[in-house]
């Protein structure tokens, strides 16, 4: 227990720093949302294209890995939506936010820091970058259609189908892994100067995405949402590193060592930017109150999950 708590602690003790350092008044909102724009924007990316671009391309795409986390991440949106659909009758949009809140991993902020310090921070970059890849293009994608097709009435696809790409097109994660895996694709590295720069800046994408993500939790009220909360938070923590441990197990020729990160990044709370997705729906207060809650329980279900895998 002591040696999962040496894992776990840290990480939740620099999260606890970033909640303290707000509800201090030591930093405004403006100023943890500025840390956090600067792990989006600058320490992620300089970490995909450090992983990506210092290895050959064979070690970075995984087919097997891509097909297993998309299609237990699939799984658990479906039922995520099926169950707000037709077991609490709730709208669609709703569907849609309670299914991605509990297939979409906060993979940079929390679960890069807890794989990094099992598996190493190099061997815990892939199936990042990976996971990644499954969220931005599959899962956000789906649930903002699926969100949109239930907010819109008469022809509006075409509009969905356009505002998406543009929001891709801006992210700075898919613009940095499609620079590394193309880099990595023509076997160019970069000069050693420019390396070293983003090794740097790599090195700060940890610590600072935890603080920020404590930060950013202070002042977000779970009360009042029980059921539609308990549903997210508890089918996050559970059923998608259930679904996760399942896909894997029916694909054997995936590297043991990238099978334990999958499932250290399903067993993650959702995404940091769940709330600011369902802000566009009028559902920021729910997703908010699942995001504190499977937040505080994550330190529980990782550190139990990580007792189970023996580590």
């Amino acid at each position: 227990m002591l040696d999962i708590l040496a894992i776990t602690t840290p990480i939740f003790i620099i999260i606890g720093l970033g909640f303290l350092s707000a509800r201090s008044s030591l930093l405004s909102r403006e100023q943890i949302r500025g840390i956090g724009s600067f792990v989006i924007h600058f320490a992620l990316p300089a970490l995909l294209i450090h992983a990506l671009t210092t290895r050959p391309i064979e070690e970075v795409i995984k087919p097997g890995y891509l097909l297993a986390y998309g299609l237990a991440s699939l799984a658990v949106f479906a039922v995520g939506v099926a169950l707000s659909r037709w077991l609490r009758g709730d709208n669609l949009q709703g569907s849609a936010m309670a299914g991605l809140g509990m297939s979409a991993s906060n993979t940079g902020f929390i679960g890069y820091p807890v794989a990094a310090m099992v598996i190493g921070p190099t061997a815990a970059a892939i199936p990042m970058a990976l996971g990644m890849l499954v969220e931005t293009l599959l899962m956000i994608p789906l649930a903002l259609a699926l969100a949109e097709a239930g907010r819109q009435s008469g022809g509006g696809a075409r509009q969905v189908v356009v505002q998406t790409a543009r929001r891709l097109s801006r992210n700075p994660m898919l613009i940095s892994m499609l620079v590394g895996l193309s880099l990595s694709l023509l076997e160019l590295r970069l000069p050693s100067i420019l390396l070293h720069s983003v090794e740097l800046l790599a090195q700060a994408s940890a610590p600072a995405a935890l603080f920020a993500i404590g930060g950013s939790l202070y002042g977000l009220k779970p009360g009042g949402l029980l059921a539609e909360v308990s549903q997210v938070a508890l089918g996050k923590l559970l059923l998608h590193p259930l679904a996760v441990y399942v896909a894997f197990s029916l694909v054997p020729s995936v590297d043991p060592t990238l099978k334990v990160a999958a499932l250290l990044f399903a067993s993650a709370p959702m995404m940091s930017i769940f709330p600011l997705l369902g802000q566009q729906y009028g559902l920021e207060n729910r997703c908010s109150a699942a995001l504190v809650t499977a937040t505080a329980l994550s330190f529980l279900t990782m550190s139990a999950l990580l007792g189970i895998l023996g580590i």
